[in-house]
C-alpha cells in the first residue's frame, strides 16, 4: 500500500483500523527484513552500464556497489557486504543446502544478513579452518552459525585442518565416515557463497595472513603461478589450477566439484583482488558477482578489447 500504491501513512492507518505509528513501524521492519530494498538511480551512477558490460563478457549476474573513491577499504567492504547480504536472501529458499567459505569477506557478509525463515535447509562449512597455531573452530563456526541463524537452519561444521600436512593424510581421512558425511553433504550444495582470496589486497584475506601457510607454501604459490584462492583452493589467472601441489593437501572442494554447483554468489572488495577475481571467473566459478564500482570499472578496463592480447594479435594480422 505504501510502495507500490502511493498510500499515505495516515490512509493505510484508517484502512488497516490501526494507528500512524504502527504502520510506521511495520514499515520499518519490511525494510529491516530484506523485504522491502531501497535503491537509488543517480544521473551519474555507473553501476548499471558496468554490470552490463560484466554481464556481456563474463556472462554472470552481477551487482555492482556504487561507492566514493575517498572510501577506505573497511567502509568499501561494509557496503559490499551489505548489498551481498540482501542480495543473497532472496536466493535462500526451504530444503536448500548453502555451502559457505571462511574468510575476511563473508565474515563481513554474515554480520549484515537478515532473517528470513525457511525450512529443512543446512548451511555446510566449505573447507577447514585448523592450523599449526589454532583449530579454527571459533573463527569459522561463528561465520556459519550467523547464517544459520538468518535462515534457520541447521548448521554442520568441518572440523579438518585447511591444509593437511601431507596428501595421503588427506586421502585417508576422506575415507572416514564422519568426514565423508560432510564431503556427500557438500555434494548435494544448491549454494555456494565465498570470496576470493589474494595475497596483495589492503585487508590481507585470512588464509594468508592467519597462519595457514609458511614461507615455503608462499613460495610455492608463487612458483606456480596462482592468482588466488576460493575456499582454499588455488588458481591462476587464466583460471587454470592444475599442477598446483598445495591443493592436494586442501580441505576445499576442488574447482570441479564446486562448478557443479547450481548457483556460486562470490563476494569481492578492493581492487587490489582483481587477479584473483579474474582467474575465478576465467575458472568458471562464479554465477553471482557481487563487487564494488572500482573494482567493476578496473575488471571492464582489463577486460577490453585494447587490453585482450588474441584482439591486439588479430587485430594485428589485419593491418598485414
Amino acid at each position: 500500500m505504501y510502495y507500490l500504491q502511493d498510500q499515505t501513512m495516515d490512509a493505510i492507518a484508517r484502512e488497516l483500523r490501526t494507528s500512524r505509528s504502527t504502520v510506521s513501524r511495520l514499515l520499518s521492519t519490511a525494510r529491516d527484513s530484506g523485504l522491502v530494498q531501497i535503491q537509488i538511480k543517480t544521473p551519474s551512477d555507473r553501476a548499471p552500464e558496468l554490470e552490463r558490460a560484466i554481464r556481456k563478457r563474463y556472462r554472470v549476474e552481477v551487482h555492482v556497489v556504487p561507492v566514493s573513491d575517498m572510501l577506505g577499504e573497511v567502509e568499501v567492504l561494509e557496503r559490499v557486504s551489505m548489498q551481498a547480504a540482501r542480495t543473497i536472501g532472496p536466493l535462500v529458499d526451504s530444503n536448500a543446502v548453502i555451502g559457505v567459505a571462511w574468510g575476511s569477506t563473508v565474515s563481513t557478509v554474515s554480520r549484515h544478513l537478515t532473517r528470513k525463515t525457511t525450512h529443512g535447509s543446512t548451511i555446510v562449512q566449505l573447507n577447514g579452518a585448523g592450523n599449526t597455531q589454532t583449530s579454527g573452530i571459533t573463527y569459522a563456526s561463528e561465520i556459519v552459525r550467523r547464517f544459520g541463524t538468518a535462515y534457520g537452519a541447521k548448521v554442520e561444521q568441518f572440523p579438518v585442518p585447511a591444509f593437511f600436512d601431507h596428501a595421503e593424510t588427506k586421502n585417508m581421512m576422506w575415507q572416514e565416515r564422519s568426514v565423508r558425511r560432510i564431503l556427500d553433504l557438500q555434494d548435494r550444495m544448491t549454494i555456494a557463497i565465498f570470496g576470493v582470496g589474494s595475497m596483495d589486497a589492503e585487508i590481507p584475506s585470512h588464509v594468508y595472513s592467519g597462519g595457514y601457510l609458511d614461507s615455503t607454501d608462499l613460495d610455492a604459490l608463487e612458483a606456480s603461478g596462482v592468482a588466488g584462492d576460493v575456499a582454499t583452493v588455488f588458481f591462476r589467472s587464466d583460471g587454470s589450477d592444475d599442477g598446483i601441489v598445495l591443493n592436494s593437501r586442501s580441505s576445499g572442494p576442488d574447482l570441479e566439484s564446486l562448478r557443479k554447483v547450481r548457483r556460486r554468489i562470490c563476494v569481492v572488495s578492493g581492487a587490489k583482488k582483481i587477479t584473483g577475481l579474474r582467474g575465478a571467473l576465467a575458472a568458471g566459478l562464479v554465477t553471482d558477482l557481487i563487487l564494488d564500482e572500482s573494482t567493476a570499472r578496473e575488471l571492464v578496463e582489463l577486460s577490453s578489447p585494447s587490453n585482450d592480447p588474441i584482439f591486439g594479435f588479430l587485430n594485428g594480422l589485419d593491418g598485414l
